[in-house]
C-alpha cells in the first residue's frame, strides 16, 4: 500500500490522540487508502473557524488531498475503531468498516473533537464491504447534521465533503466521496458491547475510566462509576430523543452502535423529518416492521440503554445479582423521566407556563386531531404562533377551533403574557425543517455538479427559528412525497 504523506503546513491542527493510545483491543491502526482524483465539493467555513483551523495558505487541490486522506495533517494517527451492536435487535460484531479516525483535535479552548473520514476505504472491520461511500449519502449527512446543529440538537457535524474521482458500485455506479465528520467522540453503546463480549473485566474498566475522564469528569471520584455513568447516560439520551420528538425527526436506524456515549446524534443514513403527523411514520426502506418508527424512539432508547446496562454489570458489583438489581432500578426510572421531560418540552412548544393536571390531555388532543386530519406537524405550531404565511382551511375545523379555545384559556394561567408565550414558542418551534422533497432536489442537483439549490437550502436551515426572506417555499410539504423512502447508503 502507498505510504501516506504528511502535510508540512500545520493549519493549526492540534492533535492529542488519546483513544489511539489505548490497547489494540479497541482499534486497528490503519491509513486511509489513497484516491485517484480528489476534488473538494464542500467545506464548512463556520466549523473551520470554530475548530480554530486555518486553511488560508493551502490551495484547493491540497484541501482535496487533505479531505480524502491522500495527505494527512501532522500529528494525526489514523485508526479504525472496534465496536459491536444490536442491528434491528440482532447482535453483531462490527467496527469502522468504512471510516478512519485520523485523530483528536483540541481547540484553543481545550475542547476535544474526533476528526473522522467516512468512506475512506476498507479496514479490518469491513467484512464484505468496499469501505467506500457515495456522494449523495455524504452530502445528505452533511446538510442534515448541520440542520440538527442549528436546531439546537446535539449532533455530530460535517467539516467537508470531497469526491474521490472513483466510481463505487451499489445498485448502479455512483460517484465516490468522503465526508469529514466531527464528533465529541465516536464511542458508542456498541463499543462497550464489543469489549463486554470479550469477557475481560480489566478491558471494560479501562474503557469506563476513559469515557468518564473524557466526557464525564465529574464522576471521576464517584463511589460507583459504572452505576453513575448509567444514570447520566439515561438523562443524556432522554434529552436527545425528546429533542428529536420536538422537531419530528426520525433517526431510522437506532441500533446500539448508533447511540453515542456523548449523547450526540450520529449516523444520518435513512433519517428524515416527518411532515404529516403520524406517530407510526417510518421512512427507512429496511425498517419493514416499524421498529424505529417515530413513536417507538423512546422505547428503543430504553431498550438500547438496557443493553448498555448489561455491559456494566461486572463493574457495578462483584455480586451479579446485586449488580443486576441496581442496574434494573436505574433503567426503570426511564419511563417517568421521559414523560416529565416530554411534557415539559410540549408545554414549551405550546407556550404554557407552569404545570396543570389537564396539560397532557390538551397536548394529546392536539396530536390526535393532527393525526386524524393528516396535518403538517411543523406548520401546525407555526400556525399557533401566527407565523404561517398562507391560509389553510384545515385550521377552520370545528374540533380544532374548540381545542384552540381551551389552549387560549390555558395560556392565561400563571400570569402568562402574549409576549412571553410567543417568545417561548419561537425558541423551540422551527419555521423550517429539512423537508424531504427539498433535500432530494438539492441532492439530485448536487450529483450533477449544481450546488446552488444545496447551498441555498443549507443557508435557510442555518436559521430555522427566524423569519427569513424567501422562506414560504420551504414551509410547504410536498404531497408527492407521501410514500417517501430513505436508504442507508452502504
Amino acid at each position: 500500500m502507498e505510504t501516506i504523506n504528511f502535510m508540512k503546513n500545520n493549519m493549526n491542527w492540534n492533535f492529542d490522540n488519546s483513544y489511539s493510545r489505548l490497547s489494540d483491543v479497541f482499534k486497528e491502526h490503519i491509513e486511509p487508502i489513497a484516491v485517484k482524483n480528489p476534488e473538494l465539493v464542500l467545506m464548512n467555513k463556520d466549523l473551520v473557524e470554530e475548530l480554530n483551523l486555518d486553511f488560508s495558505k493551502i490551495d484547493k487541490n491540497e484541501l482535496a488531498d487533505l479531505f480524502t486522506g491522500n495527505i494527512l495533517p501532522e500529528g494525526s494517527n489514523a485508526i479504525a475503531q472496534a465496536y459491536a451492536g444490536h442491528q434491528f435487535g440482532h447482535f453483531t460484531m462490527l467496527g469502522d468498516g468504512r471510516a478512519v479516525l485520523i485523530g483528536e483535535h483540541l481547540t484553543k479552548n481545550n475542547e476535544r473533537y474526533d476528526i473522522q473520514f467516512k468512506g475512506s476505504g476498507k479496514t479490518a472491520f469491513s467484512r464484505n464491504g468496499d469501505g467506500r461511500a457515495a456522494l449523495g449519502p455524504m452530502l445528505r449527512e452533511y446538510i442534515i447534521s448541520e440542520a440538527m446543529h442549528h436546531l439546537n440538537i446535539p449532533s455530530t457535524r460535517s467539516l467537508a465533503v470531497a469526491k474521490t474521482g472513483e466510481e463505487i458500485m451499489r445498485e448502479t455506479p455512483l460517484q465516490g466521496a468522503i465526508l469529514t465528520r466531527v464528533a465529541s467522540s465516536h464511542i458508542r453503546v456498541g463499543t462497550f458491547q464489543y469489549v463486554a463480549a470479550r469477557d475481560k473485566k480489566d478491558e471494560l474498566q479501562i474503557l469506563l475510566n476513559y469515557v468518564i475522564k473524557r466526557h464525564y469528569p465529574k464522576l471521576i471520584n464517584s463511589n460507583n462509576k459504572a452505576l453513575d455513568l448509567l444514570n447520566v447516560l439515561i438523562d443524556k439520551q432522554i434529552d436527545l430523543v425528546v429533542n428529536w420528538m420536538r422537531v419530528g425527526f426520525i433517526h431510522g436506524v437506532m441500533n446500539t452502535d448508533n447511540m453515542t456515549i456523548s449523547g450526540e446524534t450520529i449516523d444520518y443514513g435513512p433519517c428524515a423529518f416527518m411532515d404529516t403527523y403520524d406517530p407510526k411514520t417510518v421512512f427507512s426502506s429496511i425498517d419493514r416492521v416499524g421498529r424505529y418508527a417515530y413513536c417507538n424512539q423512546p422505547a428503543i432508547t430504553k431498550w438500547n440503554l438496557s443493553r448498555f446496562a448489561e455491559c456494566l454489570i461486572p463493574l457495578i458489583d462483584e455480586d451479579e445479582d446485586k449488580a443486576v438489581k441496581s442496574a434494573t432500578e436505574i433503567i426503570e426510572t426511564f419511563g417517568k423521566k421521559y414523560e416529565e421531560k416530554w411534557l415539559k418540552m410540549m408545554r414549551t412548544k405550546l407556550g404554557l407556563l407552569g404545570e396543570d393536571n389537564k396539560d397532557k390531555f390538551l397536548i394529546v388532543d392536539l396530536l390526535t386531531w393532527m393525526h386524524q386530519n393528516k396535518v403538517d406537524y411543523t406548520n401546525t405550531f407555526c400556525h399557533l404562533m401566527n407565523l404561517k404565511d398562507y391560509d389553510d382551511d384545515l385550521y377552520r375545523d370545528d374540533n380544532f377551533q374548540k381545542w384552540k379555545k381551551n389552549w387560549l384559556e390555558r395560556l392565561k394561567l400563571n400570569n402568562n403574557t402574549q409576549e412571553n408565550y410567543t417568545k417561548l414558542m419561537r425558541s423551540v418551534n422551527p419555521l423550517v425543517i429539512p423537508r424531504n422533497h427539498k433535500i432530494e432536489n438539492a441532492l439530485e442537483k448536487a450529483n450533477d455538479s449544481n450546488l446552488e439549490p444545496f447551498n441555498k437550502l443549507l443557508e435557510i436551515l442555518k436559521a430555522p427559528y427566524e423569519l427569513q426572506e424567501n422562506i414560504p417555499d420551504y414551509l410547504k410539504m410536498d404531497t408527492f412525497f407521501k410514500d417517501y423512502k430513505t436508504f442507508c447508503g452502504t
